[in-house]
């Protein structure tokens, strides 16, 4: 009877461990599309309405995720209090949950905000594009990391079943 309540407990885990890796490849699905939607409109008040910059910024993190919302309010702070952006935009960057390059080329883009508005709607663009690129390339291979995912806990937990009994 211990055994198998041991078993059960195990393979519990192994089912966590499954769960809480999907809600986290969620997490950072959501949050991968709210920037890009973040961005683009940002793209667009930048054009169009030649928003400045802070202001901008406040406003799209009130219409946002949790994630997304915290890292433009960080950078609108920033950018009120002291005027240095690039540094509070690469800090706020590091946060996200994402993947490295799509990290890295959100960070970059703090340096570009700057100077005129061609060179910082193409800027945005870029990076637009770099992560439409990780959104679609993660939407192609998702269901194939989801089965390997979850043979992997369930074998991992099988197996350990195995060895203790």
């Amino acid at each position: 009877m211990v055994k198998l309540l041991g078993s059960l407990c195990i393979l519990a885990g192994g089912a966590m461990v499954r769960w809480v890796q999907a809600s986290e490849r969620r997490r950072r699905r959501d949050t991968l599309s709210g920037l890009l939607a973040a961005l683009r409109r940002m793209a667009e008040e930048i054009r169009m309405a030649r928003t400045p910059l802070p202001d901008l910024l406040e406003r799209l993190s009130r219409d946002c995720g949790a994630e997304t919302a915290a890292f433009f309010h960080a950078a609108a702070s920033a950018a009120r209090q002291d005027g240095e952006l690039s540094g509070a935009w690469a800090t706020a960057a590091e946060a996200l949950p994402l993947a490295d390059g799509d990290r890295a080329a959100l960070r970059d883009l703090g340096k570009d905000l700057r100077g005129d508005e061609e060179k910082v709607c193409k800027a945005i663009s870029l990076v637009i594009y770099s992560l439409a690129k990780s959104a679609e390339e993660q939407d192609r291979n998702r269901a194939q990391e989801e089965r390997r995912a979850t043979a992997l806990c369930f074998s991992a937990a099988a197996l350990l079943v195995i060895l203790l009994i």
